[in-house]
């Protein structure tokens, strides 16, 4: 029997699309800040057990994700620039095909969770229904933004359950924070599809803010840096911390010239930077607690 080499590396490359293991920008937006709050709630000593579930779950979570995602959106994906290639738009996957494997994504990562407390678990469900309800945000909520920073913030008050058992009130300004983060990364990112969305009536916060859309990611940012002080002064971290908030703010000047044009090019680009936004936060979090 042949086995069909180019057929097997073609479904690959499909499915490897599909779950976006070819752009882990999502991932990485996902990630730091559940590892702002694994370090946090840990007092900056957390456990490889912790790292290594919390790092997992959110790579298989934003997979399964973007699986549902592509499955809800497979019609309107096939009338977008960006998004018309996506597998599910062009017919090289199947819609059961997604879903099942959203599903087995799901079911993994909830085998992780299950290594947790209860608290976790429970809150597992809630982060399970935002996740899944998510991709249809977009069709009512006028600004989708904030509904997507609930459930890439999830991994927080998670963390915080997993470690301490509790969610004290940083937990949800972390949280607050993350709203604010993803509100401006995402407006940016909607403003790059802003003329299809308008067409095939998606609702964005690019297309709701109209002409408020710069001012509104910057006055999202600046909220999201205002959260994270009054964080570090109620977890009386060190200087570090304040210093990666510092690079961040520079980063974020350098994401007005860039969307202020409201080009393609620009937005995406800003949109793609925001990795380095919360690795910034990140590091200063690290190094507070390492000169303590």
């Amino acid at each position: 029997m042949r086995i069909d080499l180019d057929f097997i590396g073609r479904r690959l490359d499909a499915y490897e699309r599909l779950l976006r293991l070819d752009k882990p920008i999502g991932t990485l937006l996902l990630l730091w800040p559940t590892l702002w709050a694994v370090w946090l709630a840990s007092g900056g000593s957390p456990s490889i057990e912790a790292v290594a579930i919390f790092g997992v779950g959110t790579l298989l979570m934003r997979s399964a994700g973007c699986a549902l995602n592509d499955f809800a959106d497979r019609k309107f994906d096939a009338r977008v620039e960006r998004t018309r290639d996506r597998p599910l738009a062009t017919g090289e996957i199947a819609p059961a095909e997604a879903l099942a494997l959203a599903v087995l994504l799901a079911a993994t990562a909830f085998g992780l969770v299950l290594m947790l407390n209860r608290l976790a678990m429970q809150l597992s469900f809630i982060a399970l229904a935002i996740a899944a309800t998510y991709p249809y945000a977009k069709r009512f909520i006028a600004l989708p933004q904030l509904y997507l920073g609930v459930a890439f913030g999830f991994g927080i008050p998670m963390a915080y359950a997993a470690i301490q058992w509790r969610l004290p009130p940083d937990c949800w300004a972390l949280l607050a924070a993350n709203v604010f983060f993803a509100f401006a990364y995402d407006t940016e990112y909607a403003m790059v599809d802003r003329e299809d969305d308008a067409k095939i009536g998606i609702r964005t916060s690019a297309l709701t803010l109209g002409r408020h859309d710069v001012a509104a990611v910057m006055a999202s940012y600046a909220l999201m840096l205002a959260i994270l002080a009054g964080v570090g002064a109620y977890l009386h971290l060190n200087w570090p911390y304040y210093a990666g908030l510092a690079l961040a703010a520079a980063m974020m000047v350098t994401h007005y010239r860039l969307i202020r044009g409201r080009s393609r090019d620009g937005c995406f680009k800003a949109f793609r930077q925001n990795n380095w936004v919360g690795a910034a936060v990140f590091a200063g979090i690290v190094a507070a607690y390492a000169l303590k």
